[in-house]
């Protein structure tokens, strides 16, 4: 593929299957020339099929619950004990909502769900990104990313509450990135992707026609998981090293697009 990721070391949080965007991430980061180590809570582990990526990148799988501080101190230490170096990138890509899950509505969500969820797709990512702080994990001019969605800024009613998740993640991107730029030069981003068709996304209500919709609205079209991945590869590589706090929109235009032709067409049809 390529060698601009060459002697760098990364972290990839969340890849369970084939069609997860951080599994094709942790392909192209490979097909680079960087090394990495896989990580996923235990249970995701057992469900996922993450060892036959792990023999496909000769990479190391580190079992770490993203919630929890103690997995994430061991995650960091055996990386680098792994690489016999700091970290120079890290892939956040975890969400779920128990919530959408067990179909609750907006408007009946159940709290404890919904802070469980916020634990897991957003609160975790500070945990990482502080945790990596405190040990001191990350090279100069590192790179974290972290997976949303444009429900962080309008509202997409089935994707409930998954919304503050995606806001509150966003927000962690900014203030943590400020810190960890002034600190140690680390950069901090979130990619704002098109809807993708993986395991998880397709657990939304009526995810096909809102993935038609967004590629009828986007001029370019909805990106996929390996267009993400390539994004990915760039933002970790040194050709953006200046690029820090920022919410960046990967999804074909659909963004600043109010309507479309095809949209048209299709209601005056």
């Amino acid at each position: 593929m390529g060698d601009i990721l060459k002697d760098k070391n990364g972290i990839i949080f969340g890849a369970l299957d084939d069609n997860s965007i951080a599994w094709k991430v942790a392909e192209k980061c490979v097909g680079n020339g960087a090394n990495i180590v896989l990580t996923n809570a235990p249970i995701a582990l057992r469900m996922g099929q993450i060892s036959k990526l792990a023999e496909k990148c000769s990479a190391e799988v580190i079992p770490a619950d993203a919630t929890n501080v103690d997995d994430l101190e061991n995650l960091f230490n055996k990386s680098m004990s792994i690489f016999n170096g700091k970290i120079d990138f890290i892939l956040h890509s975890i969400g779920m909502s128990v919530n959408v899950r067990k179909k609750k509505a907006y408007t009946d969500l159940n709290y404890d769900y919904l802070m469980k969820g916020l634990d897991v797709s957003a609160v975790s990512f500070h945990k990482v990104l502080q945790t990596a702080y405190k040990l001191d994990a990350i090279n100069d001019y590192g790179s974290v990313l972290a997976l949303s969605y444009i429900a962080a800024q309008r509202v997409f009613p089935n994707y409930s509450d998954m919304a503050e998740n995606k806001s509150y993640l966003e927000s962690v991107a900014r203030s943590f990135g400020y810190h960890y730029g002034k600190k140690k030069n680390v950069r901090v981003n979130t990619i704002s992707q098109s809807p993708t068709k993986t395991t998880a996304g397709s657990g939304v209500k009526g995810f096909d026609n809102f993935y038609d919709f967004a590629n009828k609205i986007s001029p370019l079209g909805n990106a996929s998981a390996d267009e993400c991945a390539d994004y990915c590869v760039m933002l970790f590589s040194d050709y953006t090293k200046k690029v820090t706090m920022q919410n960046l929109f990967h999804d074909g235009g659909f963004s600043f697009t109010g309507i479309s032709d095809d949209i048209m067409d299709m209601l005056n049809s």
